[in-house]
């Protein structure tokens, strides 16, 4: 059997999916080509670490695909030709052919959500963005994190515990922890308040100045730092490449993560619409071994089986020695059990290395 499965982002989704996708088809004569704009998988969960001026581990995507029989092309996707079946690429090979494609693209931070935020502020939404935040932070007094979120979260109590003089407020338009049960959003209050970490809640920002925030009720959050982690945006090539997509420029795809209108494309991860699911590593890993499954089986003819996603657990760190788990039923919705403190941190740890080792044994993954 011949035949070509191309794989667009080399994050959480798109290396589980090369990866199973590879695994299915092993001694079958198909090619599996993984495409990423780096040559390095990045722990997204842990880029508030980074910015906080820790170290991570380094994961060269050539060692983590090593004997998979997985090609790699480090290259930026500009364009992809639907009719023709042709991703094109900045860098050679330039152009892929594909008879099946897997679009995992992810997200990236919205800069254009107010007013001066791409001019004004940082984010710890890629690699780079935390790296050059941590250079900022080293001579920063004061810090503003907009977004109420995990990420915001996790950010603002890890800048803090990094360094304690540092002043650190955290802004959110709405509650921090909205998706929590109170229980669990008690610890984080009990946390900002043990690490002097201001929060404001319900203040929606209008603007991001070089001064700090100015918000819709025209008060004001004066920052030499502002770092925003208020929301994600995807890139626009699905839509302008032609796929079907919804008013956030996400892939619209059926249960088996089949895009509506172009069903040898596939979608997984932060890029894609799957109905139930939220951005997030948690989301994207087994989103990502499904759509290999998937591939796999629309290159042999077969019916790809519908998508599932499960909740288990919410996990957001405060620092490397707190944390709060809340534990989840199924459709993510809080189930009561929450844990806290440092088994929590332990916990996050844990599971966050056995991400990695998830990645690079795919093939024991259900």
């Amino acid at each position: 059997m011949t035949g070509h499965i191309v794989v667009l982002g080399g994050g959480y989704a798109g290396l589980g999916a090369a990866k199973r996708a590879a695994r299915r088809l092993r001694g079958a004569g198909a090619r599996v080509t993984l495409v990423n704009a780096a040559d390095r998988f990045v722990e997204r969960v842990r880029l508030h670490q980074l910015a906080a001026g820790q170290r991570l581990p380094d994961l060269p995507l050539r060692g983590l695909l090593d004997g998979a029989g997985v090609e790699l092309a480090v290259a930026t996707v500009t364009g992809i030709d639907l009719a023709a079946r042709v991703v094109r690429l900045d860098a050679a090979p330039y152009e892929l052919g594909y008879d099946v494609l897997v679009y995992a693209l992810g997200s990236g931070a919205d800069l254009g959500a107010v007013q001066g935020l791409a001019e004004h502020a940082y984010t710890v939404a890629t690699e780079r963005e935390a790296a050059r935040l941590r250079s900022r932070l080293t001579a920063a007094r004061s810090v503003a994190v907009v977004g109420g979120g995990l990420t915001g979260i996790e950010a603002a109590a890890e800048f803090k515990a990094a360094r304690p003089g540092l002043e650190v407020r955290l802004v959110s338009g709405g509650p921090i922890g909205a998706g929590l049960s109170p229980r669990a959003r008690r610890h984080l209050r009990r946390a900002f308040d043990r690490l002097d970490v201001t929060v404001r809640e319900h203040a929606p920002v209008a603007e991001v100045g070089p001064g700090g925030l100015l918000l819709r009720d025209g008060g004001e959050v004066p920052a030499d730092t502002v770092v925003w982690a208020a929301g994600f945006r995807v890139p626009e090539l699905a839509a302008a490449c032609g796929l079907a997509t919804d008013e956030h420029g996400r892939m619209l795809v059926d249960a088996t993560l089949r895009s509506l209108s172009h069903p040898e494309v596939l979608g997984a991860g932060d890029a894609a619409a799957v109905r139930g699911s939220r951005m997030s590593c948690q989301t994207g890993l087994p989103l990502g071994l499904q759509a290999g499954d998937a591939a796999a089986a629309l290159l042999t003819g077969r019916a790809p089986r519908p998508a599932r996603i499960r909740y288990v657990w919410q996990n957001i760190s405060l620092g490397r020695h707190d944390g709060v788990t809340q534990f989840t039923r199924a459709d993510d919705s809080p189930s009561g059990p929450v844990l806290t403190g440092r088994p929590s941190a332990l916990f996050k740890e844990v599971i966050t290395r056995g991400t990695v080792w998830r990645m690079r044994h795919p093939h024991l993954s259900p």
